[in-house]
């Protein structure tokens, strides 16, 4: 056997053995009261990954995205709530974003810290998100429904509220063992 031919063969496996491509589970933000939150905690579950914001219009679809996660959650399913100044309508301290979330809407859902969505600072999640589904957040309230494979995302506008049939048939989808539709 020619030496290029026995280097080709030998180098053959190496190529196949290249690392899987990551899946949501791979990632990890820094939770809202400091520390990591891994997404790997969540592997197997079905997600929602949504950027908040406390000054928003939008900011009463927290009492849906509570609800949602109330839902489903024993069935494997979490809301986790990104809070972002990306559209300039958050509070920077992560003490005060905490205790509007629990005294306003009574969010239990675990939430990051202030993330930065867009753009070239744009957290490496959120990039991920976008190349899957349809870009980048437009708006607070951008939701990304990630299947249990942690592969397969849909988004939904900030417009589609949490409640509306097409987010809960999405997430019953997430739940499924298939992947979404």
């Amino acid at each position: 056997m020619a030496e290029h031919s026995r280097r080709a063969i030998l180098a053959a496996p190496l190529l196949m053995a290249a690392a899987p491509a990551p899946s949501v589970f791979d990632f990890r933000l820094e939770a809202l009261e400091g520390g990591p939150l891994a997404l790997a905690d969540f592997r197997g579950q079905a997600l929602m990954v949504v950027n908040t914001a406390s000054f928003c219009g939008y900011t009463p679809q927290y009492e849906g995205l509570q609800a949602l996660h109330d839902r489903f959650a024993g069935r494997g399913f979490s809301v986790i709530g990104v809070p972002s100044n990306d559209f300039r309508q958050e509070n920077t301290d992560a003490a005060k974003i905490r205790e509007f979330c629990e005294t306003v809407y009574g969010i239990t859902f675990p939430m990051a810290g202030l993330t930065t969505l867009r753009g070239p600072r744009a957290h490496p999640l959120f990039a991920w998100l976008a190349a899957r589904a349809g870009g980048p957040p437009r708006w607070n309230f951008h939701k990304y429904v990630v299947a249990r494979d942690g592969l397969t995302v849909r988004a939904f506008p900030t417009s589609v509220a949490p409640a509306n049939p097409m987010v809960v048939q999405a997430v019953e989808a997430a739940l499924a063992p298939t992947a979404l539709g």
